[in-house]
């Protein structure tokens, strides 16, 4: 299924809009990985516990937005956007 961020697909014409769809996926670290995450912050840089959740947290969305269009029929979805202030909370 084609998923873009633009109004129109190149070569396609969008002939009829079947609603919103969505993807939403929360998430949470455990334990052992919010201690770790935090133990970065003192040393400075990027947390890769949290890149690398907030990147299959995305990925998963994706899926689910996907699923979920199929399920309307869909072919297509355009003008997809992501949330990321929901998304890279830990």
């Amino acid at each position: 299924m084609i998923v873009t961020t633009t109004e129109n697909i190149a070569g396609q014409e969008v002939v009829e809009s079947l609603g919103q769809v969505f993807g939403v996926v929360v998430r949470s670290r455990g334990l052992a990985g919010n201690i770790v995450a935090g133990l970065r912050t003192i040393i400075g840089g990027e947390i890769k516990e949290y890149s690398a959740l907030v990147e299959d947290t995305r990925r998963h969305a994706i899926d689910r937005l996907v699923m979920n269009a199929r399920l309307m029929g869909a072919d297509a979805v355009v003008m997809m956007r992501f949330d990321p202030a929901r998304s890279a909370r830990p």
